[in-house]
């Protein structure tokens, strides 16, 4: 297969994944902001944290109100994580492989990104945004099971789930990282009541609340969420879960030594911590930690598979 092939099989991947993430957090977010006393002062800001867009939001923004946050998160072209500009760098990367992938597919893409665009003001506005995030989710999970079901699963097929899966492993931490930031019981003891409000925004932004309850079987406490959006095996967004799938994948491919050992490396990692134990600012110190460690299996798989040498 041709590493520019393979490359962009990766990235559309990732795109779809993160088009659909973002779309999700959202959706929670407007939910929380509901949901919380004034004085927790919730906000949105979180969400471009989530998404690393602090510079290029405030280099085209006055001021961090609700709209314009949306607006940035939906249908800012100037933000690559925004809906808009990750289903339309998808899109691009598919034309260029559409004999690779079901022409079905091709068109559920394309379809996607035009109704994505076409309906913008619909996810900015409050009074249809739930609807308008919810057919995002909708159509990119739809391109998911079709891939599924109708992809041919050689080499092509594990460049995908290599870049779903990694892309998953980062959303999982980056929410972890910013959503648990203002749980801090120790200054806010005026918001206890309302903790719990909060991890199940965290769960829910991962759609995980319902496997939560369904396996961990207590009520939403911050350790056992640790614990479980990190360390589960059988969660398909749970990161450890992430890894694993990257690693199966991985060992299809050929020039796959540095790349499973790192990999074997941040399941250990992972595994070996007690997540649920440490302080807020050491959970930020782990899940730095953690995002380095993607970062390197990133630059394995750039570096063995795509990048061209001359």
């Amino acid at each position: 297969m041709l590493s520019r092939v393979a490359e962009n099989i990766y990235w559309m991947a990732r795109y779809i994944e993160r088009a659909e993430n973002t779309a999700r957090l959202i959706n929670v977010t407007t939910n929380l902001v509901l949901d919380m006393p004034r004085s927790a002062n919730v906000g949105w800001e979180p969400i471009i944290e989530i998404m690393g867009g602090e510079e290029i939001f405030h280099e085209h923004y006055d001021s961090s109100e609700e709209r314009n946050i949306l607006k940035f998160m939906i249908a800012d072209l100037h933000n690559p994580c925004s809906i808009i500009g990750s289903l339309q760098l998808a899109r691009e990367n598919a034309r260029t492989i559409r004999d690779i992938i079901p022409r079905e597919t091709w068109e559920s893409i394309n379809d996607l990104y035009i109704y994505a665009k076409s309906n913008a003001q619909s996810g900015i506005s409050r009074k249809n945004r739930h609807y308008y995030l919810q057919k995002v989710i909708l159509g990119a999970q739809t391109i998911t099971g079709q891939l599924a079901g109708t992809m041919y699963h050689d080499l092509g097929y594990d460049f995908l789930r290599l870049g779903r899966n990694l892309e998953r492993a980062d959303m999982t931490t980056r929410i972890i990282d910013v959503r648990s930031a203002d749980l801090l019981e120790e200054e806010h003891e005026s918001l206890t009541p309302y903790e719990n409000i909060q991890w199940m925004s965290v769960l829910k932004s991962l759609t995980a609340y319902q496997m939560y309850r369904r396996i961990v079987q207590v009520r939403v406490r911050r350790p056992d969420v640790l614990k479980f959006l990190l360390q589960e095996r059988k969660f398909p967004r749970a990161f450890y879960h992430a890894l694993c799938e990257v690693e199966n994948c991985l060992k299809n491919l050929p020039k796959n030594k540095q790349g499973i050992a790192h990999i074997k490396q941040l399941q250990d990692t992972v595994l070996s911590a007690n997540p649920e134990k440490l302080k807020q600012a050491e959970l930020h110190k782990f899940i730095d930690k953690l995002q380095f460690g993607l970062m390197k299996i990133n630059t394995d798989i750039t570096d063995s598979y795509f990048r061209r040498h001359v």
